[in-house]
């Protein structure tokens, strides 16, 4: 594989053609009106045009992209996450087209990419399930039945759904009719389809994920697991490996689970397998990602491992370059996602110009983002601006790094989650580990933010004040006891 065509933009792209450039590989850039000016454009060996702003009319052009691969003789496509990654149709033309897809086969992608289909995959494996339907709602009675035999609460969900559309938490019988038709009709217009299922309502859940990855020589491995349980509108912020309240039994059985749910779809290269954890540490699969995940930096910093690089061996038919008795966790490591939002403002995205922009240094610190000062934030992409890490030999010192690098981090010109991210480090919830995907409902309240300010605030007003008056006192003459010239000093109060 002598030159990769990177199908996305931003921080994802520049950080795979990093890797790419170290094992020799060139790369090719593809982007939209918006991202013309962007590192990951100009960092690239060559680039690609797709079109405007908006990416039904760029980034989502599968076959532009396939075209483009062709013209330029690329050898294989990485999808990185997000727009094309788990679109199995165009893995399955990457292929036809004669080129190597850098993830999973169409087919896995099929199987884990529908709910229902990856839970009953994993069923054959006897992977741990949340009690609840085993196949797609069809009959009213029927749904009314197995919740009251399961027990309320209950949790609808939509079996092609992510981030949260489709998915309803029902306390009462009476409600269980309105919002099933509720989230069919959300499920239909966020994914064309409108399947969805009923589990059991995990009340004060711990989202849990796994890295895997498997080659196409039967070998596959687990990379440990990941907290991922801070999270806003079903959507994670904060991730950190390891997590803080697994035991090292617990982490060789949730392995080695997903190494089954892995092998029950036939899996090829990186991927993440997500459970759900309730409050006596059982565990439950929930669903696979068949894609690198936007938090895999932590995984690498506590073992060691580049996973792109991984991903392009792996695509390129090689082995794994390690063996699961290889890896052992090094210290650890959080991430922080740095959104253009106002977390004032119940996290709603905000857009402006990177006025002022300067990253955070120092050992231990990663920042992986796809900006420049003076850029704009566009309104057609997620608004993610960066993933800032960091790396400890313990969690106390990966957090205290961490709340000195976002200190250290200089953003001005929009709203970003930092004051948020920083917000969730100096939480005894957070700091003990005593906490679930609730965070933000149990504990944060813009208002807490307001305070922080302020108290910031009155602390820098009284050290100026101080320093105002220290040096508006006279400098007095001090006469040592033999009454000789003193040096000129400064009393201090």
């Amino acid at each position: 594989m002598n030159k990769i065509l990177i199908a996305n933009r931003g921080e994802i792209a520049l950080r795979i053609m990093k890797s790419a450039r170290e094992m020799g590989i060139k790369t090719v850039a593809v982007y939209s009106d918006a991202d013309r000016n962007s590192p990951h454009v100009k960092y690239a060996d060559e680039a690609v045009h797709l079109g405007p702003a908006p990416s039904a009319q760029s980034y989502l052009l599968g076959d532009k992209i396939i075209a483009a691969c062709k013209a330029l003789n690329v050898d294989g496509i990485h999808p990185g996450y997000g727009f094309l990654s788990e679109n199995g149709a165009f893995a399955q033309s990457v292929e036809e087209a004669g080129l190597i897809f850098i993830g999973p086969k169409a087919h896995s992608m099929k199987v884990m990419g529908d709910k229902l289909a990856a839970k009953e995959a994993a069923r054959a494996f006897d992977i741990p399930l949340v009690p609840g339907t085993e196949g797609e709602i069809d009959d009213q009675e029927e749904a009314i039945r197995i919740s009251k035999e399961i027990g309320f609460p209950v949790l609808i969900k939509a079996s092609a759904g992510g981030g949260g559309k489709g998915m309803r938490v029902v306390e009462r019988e009476e409600e269980l009719a309105e919002q099933i038709e509720s989230a069919i009709s959300e499920a239909k217009s966020a994914f064309g389809n409108g399947a969805v299922f009923i589990e059991k309502y995990v009340g004060s859940p711990r989202h849990i994920e796994v890295q895997v990855l498997c080659d196409s020589h039967g070998n596959m491995v687990h990379l440990f697991e990941r907290e991922c349980s801070v999270q806003r509108r079903h959507q994670k912020v904060i991730e950190e490996a390891p997590s803080p309240i697994i035991s090292p039994e617990l982490r060789a059985k949730m392995g080695q689970k997903a190494v089954d749910v892995a092998r029950s779809c036939d899996y090829l290269g990186a991927g993440t397998v997500e459970f759900i954890m309730d409050e006596q540490h059982n565990f439950y699969f929930m669903e696979m990602n068949t894609r690198l995940q936007v938090e895999h930096p932590v995984t690498e910093m506590i073992t060691g491992v580049d996973l792109v690089k991984e991903q392009i061996r792996v695509a390129r038919g090689e082995e794994i370059s390690f063996k699961q008795e290889d890896l052992h966790i090094h210290g650890h490591s959080i991430e922080v996602r740095v959104y253009a939002e106002d977390a004032r403002s119940n996290f709603m995205p905000d857009i402006g110009n990177l006025r002022v922009y300067q990253r955070p240094h120092g050992v231990g610190v990663r920042v992986d983002d796809g900006f420049e000062e003076g850029m704009d934030i566009p309104i057609y992409y997620d608004p993610m601006i960066s993933k800032l890490v960091t790396h400890g030999k313990d969690r106390e010192e990966a957090r205290l790094r961490m709340i000195r690098a976002i200190d250290d981090y200089k953003i001005v010109g929009l709203r970003t989650t930092m004051e948020f991210a920083r917000f969730v480090m100096e939480h005894d919830a957070f700091i003990s580990g005593n906490f679930d995907t609730h965070f933000v409902n149990k504990h944060f309240q813009p208002e807490l933010l307001d305070a922080k300010s302020n108290n910031n605030e009155d602390v820098a007003s009284t050290i100026v004040a101080k320093l105002v008056a220290d040096a508006n006192k006279k400098p007095e003459v001090l006469n040592d006891s033999e009454g000789s010239r003193s040096n000129w000093k400064i009393k201090r109060s």
